[in-house]
């Protein structure tokens, strides 16, 4: 289903966007990729032991709830999502992550874009448009990803949680002072200048994301300007009222795609 919300604002951006004055801001996992693909995480673990995976699978059963739950303070789920990301890294660390085992992984994984997706980040290089892909999962699953679909443009930044490997592959301890986690993933905290830059000459911008959460990737002042498109995965019987006050476009089931926005 789609469904389309404060129509008002939504009619006044749509007539003034232009190649020119439009930025694109994209969370990566189930909003670029499908909503049935693995995560970036699960990918990273791929190749590492049957304990450090079942290890792996009882942290998140524990965590993903939370993520989901909007009934949560944010200073409770903040700390939740703290917790689960460090255990995480930690474990690939003890685990013996290299760098070798994380690209072999992203290479026979079944990550898939969402429909339209990759014509999507096509046509936006096409048109010169900066793309910042924002997100909470690691990003040299997303770097491989890309660069292997032939889609890691030069229009396209990346802001996520990029592990570091020793020349020898061995992975490095991960530092949690550079964690991006869902509930403080934000252009303000992560971008560098030269890009805040050339998001700032431009007035308008497209942010698309599955969590509620991910309408923070731009700040609330620019929120006017900006159309904001979510993917609504799961719960959504019980989320889409959330859904429809938080995101000016909200796309479920199958039409939840880069091809079914109407404008």
């Amino acid at each position: 289903m789609k469904y389309i919300n404060h129509s008002d604002k939504l009619k006044k951006i749509l007539n003034a966007i232009t190649a020119e004055n439009l930025s694109i801001i994209l969370d990566f996992d189930k909003t670029i990729t499908s909503a049935k693909s693995p995560d970036s995480w699960d990918v990273t673990a791929l190749l590492l032991n049957e304990s450090c995976k079942e290890k792996l699978n009882q942290i998140y059963a524990f965590y993903a709830p939370k993520e989901l739950d909007y009934t949560l303070k944010y200073s409770e789920k903040n700390e939740f999502m703290i917790e689960w990301y460090t255990k995480c890294m930690d474990l690939y660390y003890n685990c013996g992550l290299t760098k070798q085992k994380l690209e072999k992984a992203v290479e026979i994984s079944s990550l898939d874009f969402r429909k339209g997706a990759k014509e999507f980040l096509q046509r936006s290089c096409t048109q010169n448009i900066p793309v910042i892909i924002l997100s909470a999962g690691i990003g040299n699953v997303i770097k491989e990803f890309l660069k292997s679909n032939n889609c890691l443009h030069e229009n396209i930044y990346i802001v996520s949680n990029f592990i570091e490997f020793n020349s020898d592959g061995t992975m490095k301890k991960f530092d949690n002072s550079k964690m991006i986690h869902t509930l403080n993933k934000t252009l303000k905290n992560h971008l560098p200048e030269d890009w805040g830059k050339k998001l700032t000459s431009r007035k308008y911008k497209l942010l698309v994301g599955d969590l509620c959460e991910d309408e923070n990737m731009v700040p609330k002042e620019d929120w006017a300007n900006t159309v904001k498109v979510g993917m609504l995965n799961a719960n959504i019987e019980e989320n889409l009222l959330i859904y429809r006050k938080i995101f000016d476009i909200v796309l479920t089931e199958t039409d939840a795609n880069f091809e079914n926005w109407g404008w």
